[in-house]
């Protein structure tokens, strides 16, 4: 799966790209017909709910499924990303075998 991944008004240090990346690749166990990824991250203004805004768009077969989440470090909001993202493949899988 092809992950692009983009930082918006600031540079992602090699950690935090290495981090999705070895996310990414667990999440693509769940999609095997996923055609590619791509990861925006962002900073954002509201510092009491989290300035940190991941959001997450997988293209797959028929639809695109996408989601984001908001926290304090990039790596939550990636965690909460992913987790809606499984989510959503779950309910993608079942209308496909319906």
């Amino acid at each position: 799966m092809n992950v692009q991944i983009q930082s918006v008004k600031f540079d992602a240090d090699k950690r935090l790209i290495d981090f999705i990346n070895a996310k990414m690749s667990k999440l693509e166990r769940f999609a095997e017909d996923a055609i590619g990824a791509e990861v925006i991250m962002k900073l954002d203004k509201d510092n009491e709910r989290g300035n940190k805004v991941v959001t997450i768009r997988l293209e797959v077969p028929g639809e695109d499924l996408v989601a984001d989440a908001r926290s304090k470090t990039f790596e939550e909001s990636v965690d909460e990303s992913i987790d809606a993202l499984k989510r959503q493949l779950e309910k993608h899988k079942e209308k496909q075998h319906k």
